[in-house]
């Protein structure tokens, strides 16, 4: 046992670290590893005023496909598209630090210029009053980790070009948020999530462990409080299940995942994440003070792009151009997630509920150059890349093309 002790102290001050990072930064990334405008900056406000005249007079507003038409809005490629972002750094000020990839050194801007074309239709183009005209009166919100955090920052700064919100609540760990746009009497809210539902990290003489017992049967109530208010849901997770997890139902351990012990089932990432998604579409599905017209959205698994190692053993992402579909590995676990998430929801839509895809997978699996990578601004994990979250402007910014589209039908 002594000779033990300095490999435990060792091993436990290195959790500490990540442990301190994780919970404290707005952008965790997994513990564990998967298979695996330079002149844009600070552009003056007329420069960025022109452009976004410029995507008004040039767009050809496409209406939404009706129910005759076949169109799948998640299958296609993404074409050049040479106009640039409805925003940038200069005209959206509320860009986190952690995302304003040219602010923080990227140089190149080629990864802007594309767009994504379904096949056998078109994605409309994000137009801000529209939108904000949809949801007058109603409450948004979206549940998940920081990628879904990522991608209520994108909306904001697309819904900033027409009137800006103001934020109404906060709290300490800039985990839950909520804006409000006055002239729309819209309302915008973060709800953190690491797994949609109860989770306990253990802890170790007082210090995080990352390891997480996972209560199967229990929703996390602090995004399911919510709910009863919200006219629009958007729930997402995953990133946060690749590490060690218990798995309790009641006081009952049914198995864990990366654990190897002795005595209790060996558990798969597969299982956690169909467990926790099962138990969140059953709650939204027997919510009795839920409002009618609620409509929830499940915005698939967002893909990372590490290259040569994990995040914390070197891996990167420096890539500046798209992915064609036919150099993407369809067999790797980001695919096998989505379709475990899809398979849940499918279920829970037979009980009669609204709640529907917003599959973004297969469109970011081809996008593996929107990830900030070195340049993340984080001074306390200098020389890590961030190959998780994605950079603003950049290719999430058509997530909300694909959300506006669905609540528009």
């Amino acid at each position: 046992m002594n000779r033990l002790m300095p490999l435990l102290f060792s091993s436990l001050a290195i959790v500490s670290i990540f442990s301190f990072f994780l919970i404290n930064s707005p952008n965790p990334f997994p513990i564990t590893s998967k298979q695996d405008l330079n002149s844009v900056q600070n552009q003056p406000e007329d420069d960025n005023d022109h452009r976004l005249h410029s995507h008004a007079v040039q767009v050809k507003q496409i209406p939404p496909p009706t129910k005759d038409e076949e169109c799948d809005l998640f299958k296609g490629q993404w074409v050049p598209d040479l106009r640039g972002p409805l925003y940038t750094n200069s005209s959206c000020r509320s860009i986190p630090e952690s995302k304003n990839c040219f602010k923080n050194g990227r140089k190149d801007t080629d990864f802007l210029n594309w767009k994504w074309k379904p096949e056998k239709c078109e994605l409309p183009e994000f137009d801000p009053k529209a939108f904000l005209e949809i949801v007058r009166g109603k409450k948004m919100a979206f549940i998940g980790d920081s990628v879904a955090r990522n991608h209520v920052e994108s909306l904001l700064c697309l819904l900033s070009q027409e009137e800006l919100p103001e934020e109404i609540y906060k709290d300490s760990e800039d985990r839950f948020r909520t804006w409000y746009f006055p002239q729309h009497d819209f309302t915008l809210m973060k709800l953190w999530s690491k797994y949609l539902i109860a989770a306990d990290e253990r802890m170790v003489n007082g210090t995080g462990s990352g390891i997480f017992d996972l209560h199967i049967d229990k929703i996390d109530d602090e995004w399911a409080k919510h709910l009863p208010d919200l006219d629009y849901a958007i729930i997402s997770d995953g990133h946060w299940f690749f590490r060690v997890l218990y798995l309790l139902e009641g006081d009952n351990l049914i198995g864990c995942v990366y654990c190897n012990q002795p005595n209790i089932t060996g558990l798969n990432i597969s299982n956690a994440v169909r467990m926790a998604f099962r138990t969140a579409f059953k709650y939204i599905s027997n919510c009795k003070k839920c409002k009618g017209g609620l409509l929830t959205l499940l915005r698939t698994f967002a893909p990372a792009h590490f290259e040569n190692g994990a995040w914390n053993t070197g891996g990167h992402c420096n890539r500046t151009s798209p992915f064609g579909e036919a150099q993407v590995d369809f067999t790797k676990f980001d695919w096998e997630m989505r379709n475990i998430q899809i398979e849940e929801m499918k279920g829970a839509r037979k009980e009669g509920k609204n709640i529907r895809v917003l599959d973004i997978t297969r469109a970011m699996l081809m996008r593996p150059d929107g990830h900030p990578g070195i340049h993340w601004g984080n001074q306390w994990m200098k020389g890590y890349s961030d190959c998780v979250h994605w950079c603003m402007p950049g290719p999430v910014d058509y997530w909300s093309n694909f959300l506006m589209a669905l609540i528009r039908n």
